[in-house]
């Protein structure tokens, strides 16, 4: 924590300032609007993305950069689609492939906004893709991660395209999805498996990963399996869990709604929390992994959104009640981060 207070969250603050800057000249209102929101109101998702950094230090600022790129055209994207003018899976595709290119430091460049009418951004998106195509060619090991980080994101630019679809179609086009998978993941649900495919944090432990020189092709595959499904589920999970009393009211897709009743969440999240320590546990930095993942428990669940929700409050409680750790990082949490963001 003393690194991340330290090395990280300085340099997440300068980048951030620097892309606020870049979006406060897109031409067209509405591009310029979502891009300036979604620095503002998920800032915090750059911030908890970059302790990625710690694990190697002397690279800290390549993966800064990487990490708030691409963890910004992320929330971007999200903000585009969640007030979307258009309903065209089509062109969340195409906006997406934005994220693909991004990784992919080989990948020529593509008309984003192809399909939808907002289209002057200034060279804004384009100019997220570069720096993050430009991060990842300073990371020796990539080739050994590219494969396993492609995969996630497609994953998640197949979720962001079904989930942001007509409300009519998109738990369908959901299910469908589900089913090709299914069979991979026969210990959870599909409303658990599309959350999973919903974090970015998988991406960022296998970028830091990347810039370890003596990676190698089994400490990759120890990350990917540990990540996903279980900690990036966690993560979007207690996400859904506390955005339950807004996502009714504004009638949003919320995985935390498929669950029976409150005992079968606070079972299903505490298995996805159990199984996320235990697969963590054998990797390298173990510690490191433990306090992501009780970092994630204190975050969401020290949330103000908690307290006006009685259900949700007690599934807090359960669910941190045998954790020291969590405990603490929620005091941290409540008494000191969110009263200076």
């Amino acid at each position: 924590m003393y690194r991340v207070y330290k090395y990280v969250l300085p340099g997440v603050k300068r980048e951030l300032e620097g892309w606020r800057r870049e979006a406060e000249r897109i031409p067209d209102e509405e591009l310029r609007t979502q891009a300036i929101a979604s620095m503002t109101s998920k800032q915090f998702h750059c911030q908890g993305g970059a302790i990625y950094a710690v694990i190697n230090l002397p690279m800290r600022q390549v993966l800064i950069s990487l990490i708030v790129a691409f963890q910004t055209i992320s929330d971007y994207l999200d903000n585009l689609c969640d007030r979307s003018t258009s309903l065209d899976p089509q062109d969340f595709r195409m906006l997406h492939q934005s994220m693909l290119d991004a990784v992919d430091p080989a990948a020529p460049l593509h008309d984003y906004y192809a399909y939808r009418n907002e289209k002057e951004d200034n060279g804004y998106l384009v100019k997220l893709v570069q720096t993050c195509q430009k991060s990842i060619a300073e990371l020796p090991s990539y080739g050994l991660a590219a494969d396993a980080v492609r995969s996630l994101v497609g994953l998640y630019c197949d979720l962001q395209v079904y989930k942001h679809i007509r409300p009519e179609l998109r738990e369908q086009a959901l299910l469908d999805w589900w089913a090709e998978h299914s069979a991979n993941y026969p210990d959870l649900t599909w409303n658990e498996f599309s959350a999973a495919t919903g974090s970015t944090l998988g991406m960022f432990m296998l970028f830091a990963a990347a810039s370890d020189r003596n990676l190698d092709r089994r400490r990759v595959e120890g990350i990917k399996s540990a990540y996903f499904p279980y900690v990036c589920g966690l993560h979007i999970l207690l996400d859904y869990l506390i955005d339950q009393e807004e996502d009714r009211v504004g009638g949003d897709l919320n995985f935390c709604f498929y669950y029976a009743d409150m005992d079968e969440t606070i079972r299903r999240i505490a298995y996805v929390a159990e199984q996320a320590k235990e697969g963590t546990s054998k990797l390298e930095d173990a510690a490191f992994h433990r306090m992501v993942i009780e970092g994630l428990l204190a975050l969401y669940l020290s949330d103000p959104k908690v307290k006006d929700q009685p259900v949700v409050r007690q599934i807090s409680r359960n669910l941190m009640k045998d954790s020291t750790i969590s405990r603490l990082f929620f005091w941290i949490n409540s008494l000191v981060i969110r009263k200076t963001s």
